[in-house]
């Protein structure tokens, strides 16, 4: 069985965010091959990264057998040497990646969690993501939460002790709407420094906050290595680094507690598998960024002994097939590949 197509395009749908998120957040992913099998992934890089497959990564493996997949991995990022290692390239990289092993699990009939010698129908944890206040819904549940604390007031945007302080109470009524028992954890968004972070850190441990997430950049490695050092809640971190390679120096150094390498754009299910294989055995956590989408959910339920998925990107409908949560959990259904089309 040979590659005969490889496509990539942009599906849109009508809520998707108006920002980065839509134009270069996602693309899809579609390959074609000589036996009718048909391979679907997503990844990331908008118009520039449909650009680097068609110019760069579909000629490299058109004709090609679809394995061994990390060959064609270890082609296609060497190929994007010049202009990639990070960013765009790799989120385009990604979702070719994940076609190939939608093909790769496709025809040995399994799902792509049976290749990596897992099961499916297991029930896998998941965790909500708010971006403002906890809504009803989420206050009545029982599984975990994390808070997006981007400043909102215009006093939090002005000054940094009136940013310190809205989070401080952002954080507080978060606790109170899902109560003590829960777990309950923030996330930066890169927005903050080393010092912010240390005293935002000791003005939010009474509240028992589980990690803070992506406080400083990610290339401040000096800075993660003070938080690491002097900060008493976890950090949490990755969405936005690439590949193994990126991770290494976090795993190795211990920079991160907790471990959040999205498939789609840090090089799809090759580099995850890498990922979690490094970390194996050093007593960090690997929880994917958007692990309850189908395409980081595979990996969760057959390498984590802990399974925790985050929920995924809601506006994303044309993912026909994609499992949803129900009752705080998610399931892999019996099929083949990641068991998803794209409309």
């Amino acid at each position: 069985m040979t590659i005969t197509r490889v496509h990539a395009f942009q599906p849109i749908a009508d809520d998707s965010p108006a920002d980065w998120r839509t134009s270069l957040g996602q693309i899809a992913v579609r390959i074609e091959t000589s036996d009718g099998l048909i391979g679907y992934g997503v990844g990331g890089g908008g118009a520039a990264g449909i650009h680097i497959i068609e110019s760069i990564l579909a000629p490299l493996l058109q004709g090609q057998s679809i394995e061994p997949v990390e060959d064609h991995w270890q082609a296609m990022y060497d190929a994007t040497l010049p202009f990639g290692r990070k960013g765009v390239a790799i989120m385009a990289l990604s979702g070719v990646d994940l076609a190939l092993w939608d093909l790769r699990a496709k025809a040995a009939d399994k799902s792509v969690v049976e290749w990596l010698g897992g099961t499916t129908g297991q029930a896998i944890p998941t965790y909500s993501t708010v971006w403002d206040d906890v809504d009803d819904e989420t206050a009545r549940g029982s599984s975990p939460v994390k808070l997006h604390v981007h400043p909102r007031s215009e006093a939090a945007l002005q000054d940094r002790s009136a940013f310190i302080e809205e989070i401080v109470s952002r954080t507080a009524a978060a606790r109170e709407a899902i109560g003590p028992e829960r777990e309950l954890m923030i996330d930066a968004w890169m927005e903050w420094d080393v010092p912010m972070t240390l005293a935002v850190a000791r003005e939010i441990e009474p509240l028992q906050v589980g990690w803070i997430e992506e406080p400083i950049s990610p290339d401040d490695l000096d800075g993660y290595r003070q938080l690491r050092d002097e900060c008493s809640i976890p950090i949490a971190g990755g969405e936005h680094e690439f590949t193994h390679i990126g991770f290494r120096p976090l795993i190795e150094e211990r920079l991160h507690r907790v471990l959040q390498p999205d498939v789609c754009w840090c090089g799809g299910m090759t580099e995850l598998v890498r990922i979690y294989r490094m970390a194996d055995g050093t007593g960090l956590r690997v929880i994917p960024h958007r692990g309850a989408e189908v395409w980081g959910l595979h990996a969760l339920a057959a390498l984590d002994p802990r399974p925790l998925a985050e929920s995924g990107r809601p506006w994303m409908h044309w993912v026909a097939g994609q499992p949803s949560i129900e009752e705080e959990v998610v399931r892999i259904p019996d099929a083949a590949g990641f068991g998803v089309t794209l409309d």
